[in-house]
């Protein structure tokens, strides 16, 4: 079994070498919008997943992931011979889900914003219901009763 650190070193090894493979020796112009993102091995280093992005509508994403699939053979002969491990990874490409979850998380985040906008815009005209200090403060007046009867007491 090998321990994580290497698995981490071959994952970004294996981003490279993918990354490399698609731009310069797999000649399919679907894959020209591609974008390696990372990598991820199996404890044993038998199976690595690498994850891409493309930059293009559905057609696109489906067109690069078919390319993608056929290109898979030789994007693992090259991670083969440049590794030098003694098994060669089977590799599997997922599409990326990160780019639609920060869109999402942007759209969460306007919504955040335009409430907040909101309340502020309410609170710039609103009142208290009560005193502006809702605290009990000692008053003047007590303090020259308090002041007079100490005099007198004297």
């Amino acid at each position: 079994m090998a321990d994580a650190p290497r698995a981490r070193r071959l994952a970004k090894r294996i981003i490279q070498i993918v990354a490399s493979t698609l731009e310069h020796e797999v000649k399919d112009p679907r894959l020209k919008l591609v974008t390696i993102t990372d990598a991820r091995l199996t404890a044993d280093l038998r199976e690595a997943t690498v994850y891409y992005t493309v930059y293009g509508d559905e057609t696109d994403q489906q067109n690069s992931a078919a390319a993608l699939a056929s290109a898979t053979g030789v994007v693992r002969t090259a991670v083969g011979r440049q590794t030098g491990v003694r098994h060669t990874p089977s590799i599997t490409f997922v599409a990326d889900a990160v780019p639609e979850g920060a869109a999402r998380m942007e759209e969460l985040l306007a919504g955040v914003r335009a409430a907040d906008q909101e309340v502020a815009s309410l609170a710039a005209g609103a009142t208290y219901a009560g005193e502006a200090d809702p605290y009990r403060t000692p008053h003047e007046d007590d303090d020259l009763d308090e002041s007079e009867s100490d005099e007198s007491r004297g």
